[in-house]
Formats: C-alpha cells, structure tokens, sequence
C-alpha cells in the first residue's frame, strides 16, 4: 500500500478490526481520526510533535505515589469534568473531579470526629445525609471526605508540616443516613505548578487557582458510587475553576455561628462555621 496522509488514517484504524474487546476497538479506531485529523489540521510540525513527546513523557515523570500529574492535565484540559458530566447522575446529586490528591484509604473515624490535626483557627461543623432519590436515608453507606488546609495545602505536600491523614476521613453514615465531622474552613489554593502542567498554564497565560471546597466520595450498596465537593459560598475563583468543576447546586453556605452552647456541644471553639450537605445516591443501573 503507498501510504499518504489520509491513506494512513485508514490504515491504522483498520489495524485495530481484529481486537477482541469490542469496546476496546471501538474506542481505537474512533480515536485514531480523530487524533489524524487534528493532525493535518494544525499541520504538526516534527519539533512539534517532539516538544509534545517530552512533554508527555515529563508528566509521567512526575506521577509518584502521591501525586497524578496525568490527572492534573486532564484536569485542566476539562477532560476529567467533560467525562463526569457525561457519566454523572440524572436524578441524584452532581458530581465533580476527583483531583490528583485522593488517597485509597482515609483514616476511619466516627461520627463527630475531628479531620484537622493540626488546629487550625477557624472551626467548622460539617453535617449531611446520604440518601436515595425517594429520600430515603441510606444507613451504613461510607463518605469519604478529604480537604485541604486552611493555608490552602493537602497532607502529601507538606509531610513535614501535616500528620498524614490531616483533613481526611472515612466516615459511615447512621441509621438515618447521617454523619457529621469537625473541620477548619478550607482555603482556596493553586494547583501544583512545579511540573510540566505548571508550565504549560504559565505558557497560556492562565492562573492555577481552585476555589475552596471539600471533597467528598459517597458510596452505598445498590446505589452509584458519587464523587462530588460542596464549594465553599463567596469564595475567589468560583467563576473560573482550573479545572472546571464548579457547578452552582454544590456550593454552599459556611455560615457563622456565634453560640458558645453549640460550640461546646460540638467540640470546637466560638464562634465556628456550619456547612450541611445531602449526598443523595441513584440506585445501580441494570444492564
């Protein structure tokens, strides 16, 4: 076959009829004229297509155990909000991106517990429920929280400064699908600039920063797993996320409560802030 530019497209999505995974193959050859037409349509020059190599080459570099720089650029290309959009629950609660800082396992603590080990100096009080679409509240179901300090920094970038397992916890809801935990107001933050998507964000001209927020993950048998935050209301960078992922039903009041009665309750110092959430599930899909 005399291969040309558009003779190869057709070439190389046909080397992929024989694979065995249908999706797989649907995938790959959807993919590979789309990847060919971008291709000749920018006219990608040879140091060009090297730049990107070693660009890509050097995001992989920077993946450790604690940080997925890959997430990281598809966090800020909206590719990681583009598929939980796509793949997001119709009835239930919206979801959001995952973030390059989730861990596998946070630390399990009861109900009312504190995430901040480090005392930070403005309290917060987070209650919700996790629930189906009917309303009806899920017991036992798991709530994964994890945050950010309130000088704008997670666990793993400051091993020196936080415990690790600071700002985040594995909480089961009660028999009325509660669950509640103590915390400091997170901080808005820049996402880590020192590897190659920093770069590529200061060769756009873009700023790096995410509004605060928390994060949680929801899950409950016979139901979706819900990944999700709640942002915190009158935070900077609402309107330009930069990775997207601020939708208006998820952010929330952190109001301030000056009531030394409720803050002895709870545990923490007057006055505090409140925030509440509903995580509420979609049952599985069949099929």
């Amino acid at each position: 076959m005399d291969l040309t530019s558009e003779s190869t497209t057709a070439a190389v999505t046909e080397s992929f009829a024989e694979t065995a995974d249908p999706r797989l193959r649907e995938i790959l050859q959807e993919l590979v004229p789309h990847l060919h037409d971008f291709v000749r349509k920018v006219r990608l020059t040879l140091p060009e297509w090297e730049a990107a190599i070693r660009f890509l080459t050097a995001v992989g570099q920077k993946c450790d155990a604690n940080r997925q720089e890959f997430i990281l650029l598809s966090d800020v290309l909206g590719v990681s909000m583009l598929v939980e959009t796509i793949n997001g629950q119709e009835a239930g609660t919206e979801s959001t991106v995952l973030g390059p800082f989730h861990v596998v396992a946070s630390p399990e603590r009861e109900n009312g517990d504190s995430i901040d080990l480090v005392g930070g100096a403005n309290p917060c009080v987070v209650t919700g429920r996790v629930l189906d679409t009917s309303g009806t509240p899920l017991t036992g179901a798991t709530v994964d929280v994890w945050q950010c300090s309130e000088d704008g920094f997670y666990d793993v970038q400051q091993p020196d400064v936080q415990p690790l397992g600071n700002g985040r916890g594995l909480f089961h809801t009660d028999t009325e699908g509660r669950f509640a935990f103590r915390t400091v107001v997170p901080s808005h933050y820049p996402i880590p600039t020192d590897g190659p998507v920093g770069q590529l964000l200061l060769a756009t001209g873009r700023h790096p920063y995410r509004p605060a927020h928390i994060h949680f993950i929801a899950d409950a048998p016979g139901h979706r797993r819900l990944t999700t935050h709640i942002f915190v209301a009158g935070s900077p960078y609402l309107d330009s996320d930069a990775v997207f992922a601020v939708k208006k039903s998820l952010i929330a009041d952190f109001r301030e409560v000056d009531d030394p009665e409720q803050a002895r309750r709870h545990g923490v110092d007057n006055p505090f802030r409140t925030a509440s959430i509903d995580l509420v599930l979609e049952a599985d899909r069949v099929g």
